[in-house]
């Protein structure tokens, strides 16, 4: 492959002339392909080799007379290259280039992406395994459920961190893919070979079938594995929000020195590094419908996706890749309260332990239905009295016939509650990013 300009940032990815650069590239492939089938001289070839460049002021200037970002390119080509130019864009339409430029391009964005999602999916695994032994409550619909380890968390994002690098590698091969079919996608002025010989020096797949452009359910599948990760984002940003409350306050992202939390109350320490990463998640998923939206075209092609895409192509693929390495500095830097935890885990005073009471019950062989009822009722009066659940129960002659002091005493051990959450660690410790 022709060396390329490429820099480790995104910005460059989309730059004017790492774009123009992938567009000389596929011209002079095609070039030499043909070269290789005897219909371009050799000298021709050399010619080209040495002397194409482009100016992308030069390219803007003529732009602004011919309308047509394409010709403008090729026109400026040819200043460079002179009379061996003719055998530049052969038989090609101007979405060979452009398709298959693009494809290039949304590769190389990829690359960062994978690269900084399989570093946060990394940084899972080691968080969890740090707070593998913190106990905290676990909640369901914001209310208090059952005691947790609060490493289990970051399992849970590892794993989902883990399908996400899935999704973006599938996308990654999904997009990689490139055509030099011509106006309508039948051949009619270069062969397929010459095709297949420019795909594999670009390290392309030929698109199976062609219309003028490659098909856009590739970049639909594209953008939508962007927009899952990035709601994947959101989800873990929207639990440090939650775990931030002042009420809460499990768990707070970086706070700097000198940093300020509001013009008006001095003592403001607010999540803002996760609620930006919750609404630009919102950004990925506009863009993401934008591309389905892109699908669907008039017959063998028209243009209304190109300026769509001009647009959620650079935005979604900066903005997820910057997400993920935001993300990435606030879980470095994560300020965790295991005080906190075990304060808010004693809250309801006890409650959280209410189902290992009833399937103790159920294993006295009480029916579910009465064993609920008996346990509820003594969860409802610490509710209303905040008197201590588990002396509710051994004051309840009920509960007192079927269980003895030992036997309730062991459905409030945490250390039984939580032995089986080791698995889930095994599990993590398996798991191949």
């Amino acid at each position: 492959m022709i060396s390329r300009y490429t820099l480790p940032e995104m910005a460059a990815v989309w730059s004017e002339r790492n774009k123009f650069q992938a567009w000389l590239d596929i011209e002079i492939l095609a070039v030499e392909a043909r070269a290789e089938r005897g219909e371009v001289p050799r000298e021709a070839l050399a010619e080209i080799r040495s002397k194409a460049a482009f100016d992308p002021a030069r390219i803007a200037e003529i732009e602004e007379t011919v309308n047509h970002d394409v010709i403008a390119f090729l026109t400026n080509v040819a200043e460079s290259v002179g009379e061996s130019a003719r055998y530049i864009h052969y038989g090609m339409t101007s979405s060979d280039v452009l398709d298959t430029g693009l494809a290039l391009q949304m590769r190389e964005a990829m690359d960062l992406i994978i690269a900084e999602a399989r570093g946060l999916a990394v940084l899972l695994k080691q968080k969890a395994v740090e707070y593998k032994d913190v106990i905290a409550v676990g909640r369901t619909h914001g209310v208090h459920a059952e005691p947790m380890v609060f490493g289990q968390k970051f399992a849970l994002w590892a794993f989902e961190m883990a399908r996400d690098l899935e999704r973006l590698r599938r996308a990654r091969a999904i997009i990689g893919c490139g055509k030099l079919s011509g106006a309508v996608g039948t051949y009619a002025h270069l062969d397929p070979w010459i095709e297949a010989y420019v795909c594999e020096r670009l390290g392309l797949e030929p698109a199976e079938s062609s219309t003028q452009i490659l098909q856009r359910d590739r970049h639909a599948e594209y953008m939508t594995a962007i927009a899952i990760t990035g709601s994947s984002l959101e989800k873990f940003a929207l639990e440090i929000r939650g775990l931030q409350r002042s009420e809460v306050l499990e768990a707070e992202e970086p706070f700097r020195s000198g940093q300020k939390g509001s013009s008006a109350m001095p003592h403001k320490r607010n999540p803002i590094l996760c609620e930006r990463i919750c609404g630009l998640a919102r950004v990925l998923r506009g863009n993401a419908l934008a591309a389905m939206e892109d699908i669907a075209l008039w017959h063998e092609r028209d243009i209304s996706h190109s300026s769509v895409e001009r647009v959620i192509v650079p935005d979604s693929t900066t903005l997820l890749h910057y997400m993920l390495v935001k993300f990435q500095g606030i879980l470095r830097d994560l300020q965790v309260y295991p005080e906190n935890m075990r304060r808010n885990l004693e809250l309801t005073r006890s409650l959280v332990f209410s189902e290992g009471v009833l399937l103790a019950l159920v294993d006295k062989g009480i029916t579910r239905e009465d064993a609920y009822g008996m346990v509820q009722r003594n969860a409802m009066q610490s509710w209303r009295t905040q008197e201590d659940f588990r002396a509710l129960l051994a004051a309840d002659p009920e509960v007192a016939a079927s269980l003895s002091r030992e036997e309730l005493d062991a459905c409030f051990d945490l250390r039984h509650h939580l032995r089986n959450t080791t698995e889930v660690f095994a599990r993590l410790d398996g798991l191949e990013l």
